[in-house]
Formats: C-alpha cells, sequence, structure tokens
C-alpha cells in the first residue's frame, strides 16, 4: 500500500511524516524505515524507526531507490512500513513520468508483502498527475 503526501515546501508534509512515524512506531508491529534526503530528523524519531541518509549510499536516481529498497527488505522481512521524505530529492530526479513509474513499482513491490510505503512529495497538489493522484 502506498500513501502520497504533497504539498507546497514549507507546507508541513515534514511534521505530518513524523507524526504517522510516531503513530506507527506506537501501533504497529515490525521495522519502521524513513529514507531522507539528508539527516534531519534524527532528533524527532522514536528509537523504534530507523533513519537512512540517502546522501551516504549515493542514491543517484529512481532505478538506484528501487534497488536500495528491494535490498532493504531483503534484508530485513520485518519491515512493516517505510516512510520517504521529499522523493525527489532522495532520487534526484523530479521528472514526472519517472515518478509515476516508481510509485506505480512500490505499490506493485509492496502490496504482496502487505508492506505500507509513505511518500512525500514537494509540489503544489494541483500539479499532481493522475498516478499520484490515485496514491494521494
Amino acid at each position: 500500500m502506498v500513501r502520497l503526501i504533497m504539498s507546497g515546501s514549507g507546507e508541513g508534509k515534514t511534521k505530518q511524516l513524523i507524526e504517522l512515524m510516531e503513530n506507527a512506531a506506537e501501533h504497529e508491529v515490525g521495522c519502521m524505515v524513513c529514507i531522507e534526503p539528508k539527516r534531519n530528523m534524527s532528533f524527532n524519531l522514536r528509537h523504534q524507526t530507523r533513519l537512512i541518509d540517502a546522501s551516504e549510499f549515493a542514491i543517484s536516481s529512481f532505478e538506484n531507490l528501487r534497488g536500495f529498497i528491494s535490498g532493504l527488505y531483503a534484508g530485513n522481512y520485518d519491515i512493516s512500513h517505510i516512510f520517504i521524505d521529499n522523493l525527489c530529492k532522495v532520487a534526484q530526479n523530479s521528472d514526472e513520468r519517472e515518478i509515476d513509474s516508481f510509485l506505480n513499482w512500490l505499490d506493485r513491490f509492496s502490496s504482496p508483502l502487505n508492506l505500507k510505503v509513505t511518500v512525500t512529495i514537494s509540489a503544489a497538489t494541483d500539479t499532481a498527475t493522475d498516478t499520484m493522484r490515485k496514491y494521494m
């Protein structure tokens, strides 16, 4: 299951994501992972959530991110929720077609595993594609 949070810069997406992570840490069973472009949330998270600074792993495309997420899950089947803060910065790509393709892949990857994924994108909601709206 994929959930997309989309709004303009500075409109509270990261704060909302942190609240969702807190709620998941309280109520969900399993491990939680948060991938962010740079380590900004380290003091805001409970210890149950593994924070990953994408810049430390040279993720430079959606293809790299697909492999990274697949490897994370292959190494820990107990992951129940993945949070990705600022998807376009993590993947270093803001091409709408590639975002759509990635979101669709993420849904195909996560659904059979009962893996929840919450993603933020920093852009006005009126610029969302049909695919993006499907996950909002």
